[in-house]
C-alpha cells in the first residue's frame, strides 16, 4: 500500500526503529514524520519511504486536519498515536 499523508507508520531503520509516527507530508521518496513528543510538528523527521512500514490509515479528525493543511498540535498527535497503541494516559511517563 502506498503511504500517504495522515497515515500511521512505524520506523524500520535508524535510532528511532520501532516508534510510531504520523505522516505530515510527502516529498518524493521522503516523508515528513512527527509523533508530538520526540519529533514535534514544528520540526518533523525527514525519512525515506523505504525506512518505514505502513501501519494504519488514520480516519480521525486529526487526519482530516492534516489533509486540509490546517494547523495541528503536538497533543493531537500524541493522543492519536496513544489511542492506536491503546494507552490510557499518553502524556504521563512511567
Amino acid at each position: 500500500m502506498e503511504i500517504a499523508r495522515s497515515n500511521i507508520v512505524r520506523s524500520a531503520a535508524g535510532r528511532d526503529k520501532g516508534k510510531l509516527f504520523v505522516v505530515l507530508a510527502t516529498e518524493g521518496e521522503y516523508l515528513l514524520l512527527a509523533d508530538g513528543k520526540g519529533r514535534k510538528v514544528e520540526s518533523p523527521k525527514r525519512k525515506k519511504r523505504r525506512h518505514v512500514l505502513f501501519v494504519a490509515a488514520d480516519d480521525t479528525r486529526l487526519s482530516e486536519k492534516i489533509r486540509r493543511e490546517e494547523k495541528i498540535s503536538n497533543i493531537e498527535l500524541r493522543r492519536t498515536l496513544a489511542a492506536y497503541r491503546g494507552e490510557a494516559h499518553p502524556d504521563q511517563e512511567g
